[in-house]
């Protein structure tokens, strides 16, 4: 696929994975919207790249119809292309000092980073699957977000590896779903990326943490990401498949 001239989605768009792969696309001339709940960050981010921005929360579908329809008015179309980056990596143990782990906790994890992924994906696919189909043959392309830990959840992870692991399970029965209709879905896997989540550990816990990283032996760059969403995008045979992106790491238990 083309994204010159085409209309995006970024969730998430406002820091981290999301902004880099929404300056990524729109380096490449696509018109993009970012959806996000921090509204200073989202609009800064949306200005530096010349894009929209929609405060969106990404498990409400009036939220996300609302931040849909912001995104055509704005760009003249719907999105072809939707990344869903937004997500939440609380820790909690299944059970800690002899009590359970809070069940509304779970529930609100899974809740954003996998119902939250899913609405994005059937709310931007029902409107994709009514476009004209481009000369490639397409109609649009899905990217999610998983983790490694959906694989190797550590200790701690309970409610975030469940959330990465329907992610990964739903992304083949979403491409077979959609294929008929010409979107293509695939799901990108991270391992230990310079995120806002790292950003804010020590400097000698990021070089730690980098040095566990087989090759390269670094936290990986949320342009690295970017640059494997749009290798996604412009390579229509990657279909329903999850790209593990973590320089041959396997998580330890802690």
């Amino acid at each position: 696929m083309d994204v010159n001239g085409l209309a995006a989605i970024v969730t998430g768009g406002a820091s981290g994975l999301g902004r880099a792969t929404a300056k990524a696309l729109s380096d490449a001339g696509a018109k993009v919207t970012i959806f996000d709940l921090n509204e200073e960050a989202g609009e800064a981010a949306a200005a530096e790249i010349g894009g929209t921005f929609a405060k969106v929360d990404v498990a409400d579908e009036a939220s996300t119809i609302a931040g849909l329809d912001k995104g055509k008015e704005a760009h003249g179309d719907d999105a072809r292309i939707l990344v869903n980056c937004a997500g939440v990596g609380w820790a909690g143990k299944t059970v800690s000092h002899g009590e359970p782990l809070a069940l509304e906790q779970y529930k609100k994890v899974v809740e954003i980073n996998l119902v939250g992924t899913f609405n994005c994906i059937r709310l931007a696919a029902a409107r994709m699957t009514q476009m004209d189909i481009l000369p490639d043959g397409e109609r649009g392309v899905i990217i999610n977000t998983a983790s490694v830990a959906a694989y190797e959840g550590q200790i701690g992870q309970v409610a975030y590896a469940s959330s990465k692991g329907g992610v990964v399970s739903m992304t083949l029965t979403v491409a077979r779903d959609l294929a008929r209709d010409g979107v293509r879905c695939c799901t990108i896997a991270p391992g230990l990326f310079l995120t806002p989540m790292l950003e804010g550990l020590p400097e000698n816990v990021q070089i730690s943490l980098g040095a566990a990283v087989p090759f390269p032996s670094r936290l990986g760059d949320p342009s690295e990401y970017a640059q494997a969403a749009m290798f996604i995008c412009n390579t229509p045979m990657i279909n329903g498949e999850t790209i593990r992106l973590d320089g041959a790491l396997r998580m330890a238990p802690r």
